[in-house]
């Protein structure tokens, strides 16, 4: 397929649901976001200490990854992406910002390759829509995540894949984590589950 042909094709997805396309990677760090969730206000949410082992999951060209990973002293950022291309730029911006305290993961769209309780904290961010199998995900997550340890899902407006918090908590109930806290409003949240 030439790249002609490729292009409406991937504007498509770009305003469309479903996996977001990595040639419009550049359009998710736009300062602008700070609007809706900015590094900070999660860093706080997530409830970050040093020594934490994190998984940010769907990191795209890793917008929120550097400063999670500074917070991250003693600790590491794992991030976990289906598409290769996100994982190649989140590295070439990280390492170009001098942070080395971060591994990068491939998804195969099913299950995560961890071992049991690996992550003190995992966190989405306008990801968990564009996930094919739901399920899977969520009790892999269940799996690898410490106990006592947090599941933080946010959701910002524009996303075509946003879900509800409704459906969050009842997608993360039917895999045992338990509601912790939210943040936000109904169109613009992060919601934190803990497992038990």
């Amino acid at each position: 397929m030439s790249l002609q042909k490729g292009k409406p094709e991937i504007t498509k997805r770009f305003v469309s649901k479903g996996i977001f396309p990595y040639q419009y990677a550049f359009t998710l760090l736009i300062p602008l976001r700070n609007i809706f969730l900015s590094p900070k206000q999660l860093i706080n949410r997530l409830e970050l200490t040093d020594r934490m082992n994190v998984l940010e999951v769907g990191p795209g060209p890793g917008y929120y990854s550097p400063a999670i990973a500074k917070i991250l002293t003693n600790g590491k950022l794992v991030l976990a992406d289906i598409q290769k291309e996100m994982l190649d730029l989140s590295k070439k911006r990280l390492e170009k910002k001098g942070i080395t305290n971060v591994e990068y993961y491939l998804c195969d769209g099913n299950s995560f390759q961890f071992e049991d309780e690996t992550f003190d904290r995992i966190f989405l961010v306008s990801v968990l829509g564009e996930v094919e199998n739901k399920e899977n995900y969520l009790s892999e997550f269940y799996r690898i995540l410490k106990y006592d340890g947090i599941l933080s899902i946010s959701e910002l407006p524009g996303d075509p894949d946003r879900l509800t918090i409704e459906e969050v908590k009842t997608l993360t109930g039917k895999h045992g984590f338990e509601f912790y806290k939210l943040y936000g409003s109904k169109r613009n949240y992060t919601i934190n589950f803990k497992k038990k």
